[in-house]
């Protein structure tokens, strides 16, 4: 398992480097002014898709990541 700090950090990396650092920055004081509940965020994140849907894109996702 991985550390609150290793995570943080590799979070942090993806953020700056998806979004840029001025932006990551901004995304993080976004997500800390809302009351933002991570597990009901969770529940619903695939309500509407079906499990071949999530597949595919999963699939999709992994080939384009590599």
């Amino acid at each position: 398992m991985k550390t609150d700090t290793l995570i943080r950090n590799e979070g942090m990396e993806v953020l700056a480097r998806t979004l840029g650092l001025v932006e990551a920055e901004r995304f993080i004081m976004l997500i800390r002014k809302e009351q933002f509940d991570y597990t009901k965020w969770q529940e619903n994140l695939f309500e509407d898709m079906s499990v071949e849907e999530l597949s595919k894109k999963a699939a999709e996702f992994r080939k384009s990541s590599m």
